[in-house]
């Protein structure tokens, strides 16, 4: 009888062992990367003008919409598309032009526009987004705040091409 710390058998579990823990990873499920597209809320296209120009600001200011603007599916961020926001504000109602605008979202998909302090109508302060560049589909957002004195609202959108 040898000496041998290894055996025919011992070489053959313990190969095994190595092989199923290192080819385990090649088996593991893909995590499918599934972002579902933001649908459009209801009341979200009231009073909305196609072709609202792009401005560095509505108004006088003093209020912020923020927000991002992504691929459904993997979640990539969206450089370079048009957000229209418009809004009942200190300065306006929600259906007059001088209360709408648009931005473009910046290298990161965000994207910024300051506005008049939104108050409530129809007994809520809400704002109005939309997506409505063409290269996906219309998505038209109404987030409500939670309160009148909040002083910006973040909307982000989930878009699902053609």
């Amino acid at each position: 009888m040898t000496d041998t710390p290894f055996t025919r058998r011992s070489f053959m579990v313990t190969g095994g062992a190595v092989l199923t823990a290192g080819a385990s990873s090649f088996f593991v499920p893909a995590r499918a990367n599934s972002l579902a597209p933001t649908p459009s809320m209801r009341g979200g296209s009231n009073n909305y003008r196609p072709g609202a120009p792009i401005v560095d600001r509505i108004g006088g200011g003093g209020f912020w919409m923020t927000g991002t603007v992504r691929r459904a599916g993997d979640g990539a961020p969206l450089p370079g598309q048009r957000i229209q926001i418009w809004a009942h504000t200190t300065e306006g109602h929600e259906r007059d032009p001088h209360s709408h605008g648009a931005t473009l979202t910046d290298a990161k998909g965000e994207f910024r526009l300051e506005m008049p302090q939104i108050v409530p109508a129809f007994g809520q302060p809400h704002g109005h987004l939309a997506y409505d560049s063409g290269e996906f589909e219309t998505v038209f957002l109404r987030p409500i705040m939670p309160s009148a004195k909040d002083k910006s609202l973040i909307a982000h959108f989930v878009l699902q091409p053609f």
